[in-house]
């Protein structure tokens, strides 16, 4: 058989299929004007949010109002009509529906009419915020529970003639009659928020610092159109859930840091209190938290340094560094040959005697064979970890954008790094897709060799996840804070030069002249003066301390970033408000606005990915509706 009749049969054969799905030239029709016509809408609305770093309430508010989109769209549709504190009233109710009406009840506001005038007001600015979807879909996004009604409603036109105008009176007025009004409400409030942005992104690092990045995910999971890009914070978590015990180790180690061991006790189930009851034993004169810390930050110099050993490949030899303390002195030497004081000569879980200080006491053992026990059996936790490897990957392309948490390695002189590892050579690109291939590894198999490279994508200087050289033993042992230090990438330098971005777009297949860059991981010095916007526009950097913990050193509540069909815009949150504050004075985000990218035209469905997939079919159902014209196929009666 030719090239070309193999060809031709393997074409008959897809047309074939396609016929069983489209068996007649009506049905043809009908998908293919569909198609063709949701090609000539506006783009939807893209937004992405990074490093949320367990803050929960911050997250769930700009979740509800999607950056401002939907305070946006609300003083388009009423402009005057509504006073300023109406409208602010109005947003709460629809950031916190649930919440709000029950203060409404509490307040005896609950008459007839204000459900009337509010369903009313729901209903108006669902109509607007629909038009740029196809009804199909717009109904799709609405509580099966209320579908059909509020469909009904979303079709009728009050102001065509008093036929009409009788008729959907009568359904909101039967609505409010029979006590169902609550119900619409929430109903209505999931259509907008769903309306108001078409996709979502989260550019890495839900946990860590705050404490409850279970609660994020538990939203998220609920979120219809969502992707993930990991953090280094995540794949931490991820390789703790897999049974990495160096990443059991740092994660215990980081909930404890930051005050934060309610996500692992009340969240995940896992236990601290074998470790805090030997910890207190082990430093009697320590507060239990800080007894508690330290234990465990040596049982993870200890588990770190085994890995290393295991993996030279890794290149992380810097972090190996218990070998280098004099135990008869309080003194240690690094890799500069320095001799450097610590701030404790106390060593209790060390055999100063012993050639290997690596290896853990019987009773450390102990601890981390417990607490793997916890992670690997912590249904919950699992859950989360499935949903961020379904959901997730290294890096997103999307609508010409790159989309990735950390760095692509770099030289000196900007040029892509390349890096040796198991006899193989990697850059740009490759290695960005060898180590998500890695991480899946460890999830699928859960081998030793996958599961150290969790850890190493965690805190490596090779990491793209990662990208500097961390300091941790010398933070925590040693007070001369010139060592503290972390040396970094080229790549955070780099990503102010446009040719430099450019030559990244282009590495991983995209188009440098339309193309952005969007990274999170290094939060932004706002109060520095820094911006987030780098090399003209082509790379933005959307950390901007969405966690409490980094307000002070950024100056500000974090960054969100919209992409509409007119360009990008970054918004600066001031200050977010909480659930409490919102419902008692209707306070919403304050937030600065900055314009990226303004186009000149509206960017449609035709221009994004799903608009290229799109027009596949299209070509395809031309494909098939020539051979039922020809007689090719037969379509059926």
């Amino acid at each position: 058989m030719t090239v070309q009749a193999f060809t031709k049969k393997k074409a008959g054969k897809f047309l074939r299929l396609l016929a069983e799905k489209y068996p007649t030239k009506e049905a043809v029709y009908e998908k293919l004007i569909y198609l063709q016509s949701q090609l000539s809408l506006p783009k939807g609305i893209e937004h992405f949010m990074s490093d949320l770093h367990g803050e929960y309430a911050s997250f769930f508010h700009i979740l509800n109002n999607c950056s401002g989109v939907i305070r946006e769209k609300v003083d388009y549709v009423f402009g005057e009509r509504l006073s300023p504190e109406e409208k602010a009233e109005f947003c709460t109710l629809i950031y916190y529906p649930e919440e709000k009406l029950e203060q409404i009840r509490n307040e005896r506001r609950n008459t007839p009419a204000w459900y009337r005038r509010n369903l009313s007001q729901l209903l108006e600015l669902s109509k607007l915020m629909s038009f740029k979807y196809p009804a199909s879909k717009v109904s799709g996004f609405i509580p099966q529970r209320c579908a059909a009604v509020i469909v009904e409603l979303m079709n009728t036109r009050p102001e065509a003639d008093n036929a009409q105008f009788i008729y959907h009176q009568r359904l909101l007025n039967t609505i409010v009659q029979i006590d169902s009004g609550a119900d619409f409400i929430i109903a209505f409030t999931v259509l907008i928020k769903r309306l108001a942005v078409d996709r979502l992104h989260i550019v890495g690092d839900f946990f860590d610092r705050g404490n409850r990045p279970d609660a994020i995910l538990n939203l998220l999971m609920k979120h219809p159109s969502v992707d993930i890009q990991w953090g280094n914070h995540d794949v931490l978590w991820m390789g703790a859930a897999l049974g990495s015990d160096a990443c059991i180790a740092a994660v215990v180690r980081n909930s404890l840091r930051y005050n934060n061991t309610d996500v692992l006790e009340r969240g995940y189930g896992i236990s601290l209190r074998p470790l805090s009851t030997f910890a207190t034993h082990v430093y009697p004169d320590e507060a239990p938290i800080k007894a508690a810390e330290r234990t465990i930050t040596m049982i993870m110099f200890k588990l770190e340094g085994q890995l290393i050993s295991r993996n030279p490949d890794f290149h992380m030899d810097s972090r190996r560094l218990l070998h280098k303390i004099d135990f008869r002195s309080i003194f240690a030497v690094l890799g500069d040959g320095k001799r450097y004081e610590l701030d404790n000569a106390y060593f209790p879980t060390i055999d100063y005697a012993a050639e290997d200080p690596y290896q853990l006491t019987e009773e450390e053992k102990n601890i981390i064979d417990d607490l793997r026990s916890y992670f690997l059996e912590s249904a919950v936790l699992h859950r989360h970890v499935d949903y961020l490897y379904q959901k997730g990957s290294l890096y997103t392309r999307c609508n010409g954008n790159l989309l990735f948490h950390g760095c692509v390695p770099m030289n000196e002189d900007g040029s892509f790094r390349t890096i040796h590892f198991g006899g193989q050579d990697y850059s740009g690109r490759q290695w960005f897709d060898f180590c998500e291939h890695m991480a899946r590894e460890a999830y699928l198999h859960t081998s030793l060799p996958a599961l150290d490279f969790m850890y190493f994508l965690w805190c490596a200087r090779l990491s793209p996840l990662s990208g500097r050289e961390c300091k941790t033993f010398e933070r925590s042992l040693i007070p001369d804070e010139s060592t503290w230090k972390e040396p970094s990438d080229p790549y955070f330098r780099y990503i102010n030069d446009p040719e430099a971005c450019a030559r990244v777009l282009q590495e991983f297949g995209l188009d440098p002249r339309k193309g952005h860059i969007i990274n999170g991981h290094v939060p932004v010095k706002v109060k520095k003066g820094e911006s987030p916007v780098k090399a003209g526009g082509k790379a933005i950097i959307i950390d901007g301390g969405f966690c409490k913990a980094y307000h002070k050193k950024t100056g500000i509540s974090g960054y969100t970033l919209i992409y509409n069909s007119r360009g990008l815009r970054l918004l600066e949150h001031q200050h977010i408000a909480d659930v409490r504050e919102a419902l008692r004075a209707n306070h919403d985000i304050e937030s600065v606005s900055e314009t990226v990218e303004l186009q000149a035209f509206h960017t449609t469905v035709g221009d994004t990915d799903e608009g290229r997939k799109m027009q596949d079919e299209i070509t395809d159902l031309y494909n098939l509706l020539l051979a039922y014209q020809n007689g090719i196929l037969k379509p059926r009666d």
